[in-house]
C-alpha cells in the first residue's frame, strides 16, 4: 500500500492539483488545503483502483478531479475501512477515519466535471492525530479499529 499522489486546492468544491508534497497538521488537516481546519474531515483519501474504473469511461481525468487529498493504491476503502480505523503514511503521520463516503451537494461542480462524482461512494475522512510531510511514493498501512464484540 503506497501514496501515488498528494493534491490540494485553496477552495472548496473544486478539483485538488497535484503537488510535490504536502503537510499534515495535527488536529487541522492540510496546510494550505481549504478542507484544514478544526473538524473530522479534514484529509480526504480515494483509491487509484477506484480512479482507474472512471478512467475507463473518463481517461483524461487528472489527479485531484474527485477533490481527493491522498490518492492510495492497494486497499479498496470502500470495503476494508471502518470509522475509528488508524490510517499511516510514512514513519510518522497518523489519521484516523472518521467518515465513509459523505453526501454530494447537488449540481456538484466535480459530478459535473467528470460524469460520476465516486467521493461520496468510495472515499474516506480522516481527521490528523500525528502530522507530517507526506509525497507520492510514502508507504501507507491502514490498521482496523478494535472493536468490543460483547
Amino acid at each position: 500500500m503506497k501514496i501515488e499522489a498528494v493534491c490540494i486546492s485553496k477552495t472548496k468544491g473544486i478539483v485538488k492539483t497535484p503537488v510535490p508534497e504536502i503537510l499534515l497538521i495535527k488536529g487541522f488537516g492540510i496546510d494550505g488545503d481549504a478542507h484544514a481546519g478544526k473538524w473530522h474531515r479534514q484529509v480526504s483519501l480515494l483509491a487509484r483502483e477506484s480512479i482507474d474504473n472512471v478512467k475507463k469511461i473518463l481517461p483524461d481525468l487528472e489527479d485531484g478531479a474527485f477533490a481527493e487529498n491522498l490518492i492510495t493504491s492497494g486497499v479498496d476503502w470502500r470495503r476494508e475501512a471502518s470509522v475509528g480505523d488508524i490510517v499511516s503514511v510514512g514513519d510518522t503521520v497518523m489519521m484516523e477515519v472518521t467518515q465513509i463516503g459523505k453526501e454530494c451537494h447537488s449540481a456538484c461542480a466535480i459530478g459535473v466535471a467528470t460524469g460520476d462524482c465516486i467521493m461520496p461512494r468510495e472515499g474516506i475522512f480522516c481527521k490528523v492525530l500525528v502530522g507530517g510531510a507526506v509525497k507520492a511514493g510514502d508507504s501507507l498501512r491502514h490498521m482496523k479499529a478494535a472493536r468490543n464484540e460483547a
